[in-house]
C-alpha cells in the first residue's frame, strides 16, 4: 500500500494545528522544538541534536516511500512554528484472497484496513493546549472517514502513565501489554501497552475530542 502515502501523502489541517508530510525542510524547526526542554522525554523517543534529527526525518522519509507509516511535523497555528511530530506509525493492508469467496471484494485498493497512530511527542511551550487534542482529532478523522479503517491502534510504554490516561480518555480500550515489544526511549527494551479504537466507537469519540477543544 505504498502509492497513496508516496505520492499523495495528506496535509491536515484545523484551527490550532496543522500537520504536514515530515521532510528535509523540517530539520531546523524540529530540533528547536525538540531542545526546547526535554525534561518530559524520559519514556518518548526524540530527536537530540541536528544528526539525529536528520535521521529521524530521513527514517520517516524511507518509511513513507515503503508504504509503512506516514510522519508529520505539528505546526501550531497560535504559535507559528513547529511544535513536534506525529505520525501513522503502521499502516496495514489485509490480505484477503483466502478468506472465503467474499474475501477478494473486500480486497483494499489505496486504503489500509487499520492504522496505529504513535511518535507523538510536542515541545513544552505545546503541551497542555489544543495542540495535541485537535492532532489527534485531525489523525483519527482521516483513518476513519478518509480511509475508513476498521480500527485505530494506539500505543505506548507501559510504564508512561500519563501517556496512557491520555489514551484512555480518547474512548480507546485497553487491549493488553505486549512484553519486549520494542526499543525503549531510555535504552530499555520496551513492554507496550496497546489501545484500539473500532470504527463504530468512532463518533462518540469525536464527539469527546470536539468538546474538549475551546469554543470558536
Amino acid at each position: 500500500m505504498t502509492d497513496p502515502l508516496v505520492t499523495d501523502p495528506p496535509t491536515l489541517e484545523g484551527r490550532f494545528v496543522r500537520l504536514s508530510p515530515l521532510g528535509s525542510e523540517h530539520v531546523d524547526a524540529l530540533m528547536a522544538a525538540a531542545t526546547e526542554d526535554r525534561s518530559s522525554y524520559e519514556l518518548t523517543r526524540v530527536p537530540h541534536d541536528r544528526p539525529t534529527t536528520i535521521s529521524y526525518i530521513d527514517a520517516a522519509v524511507e518509511a513513507r516511500e515503503a508504504g509503512r507509516q506516514l510522519a508529520f511535523a505539528t505546526w501550531s497555528i497560535e504559535a507559528g512554528k513547529v511544535v513536534g511530530s506525529s505520525r501513522f506509525s503502521r499502516v496495514e493492508v489485509w490480505d484477503w484472497s483466502l478468506c472465503g469467496e467474499h474475501g477478494p471484494r473486500r480486497q483494499r485498493h489505496g486504503r489500509p484496513d487499520v492504522v496505529e497512530i504513535g511518535g507523538t511527542w510536542l515541545a513544552a511551550s505545546a503541551q497542555r493546549t489544543p495542540v495535541n487534542t485537535e492532532s489527534k482529532l485531525l489523525l483519527l478523522a482521516h483513518a476513519f472517514e478518509t480511509w475508513d479503517v476498521h480500527a485505530v491502534m494506539l500505543c505506548t510504554d507501559r510504564r508512561n502513565t500519563r501517556s496512557r490516561r491520555a489514551i484512555e480518555r480518547l474512548g480507546c480500550t485497553f487491549d493488553g501489554i505486549l512484553r519486549a515489544d520494542r526499543p525503549g526511549a531510555d535504552g530499555t527494551v520496551r513492554d507496550s501497552a496497546h489501545f484500539s479504537l473500532l470504527a463504530e466507537e468512532w463518533p462518540a469519540a469525536k464527539q469527546r475530542l470536539s468538546d474538549r477543544l475551546p469554543a470558536g
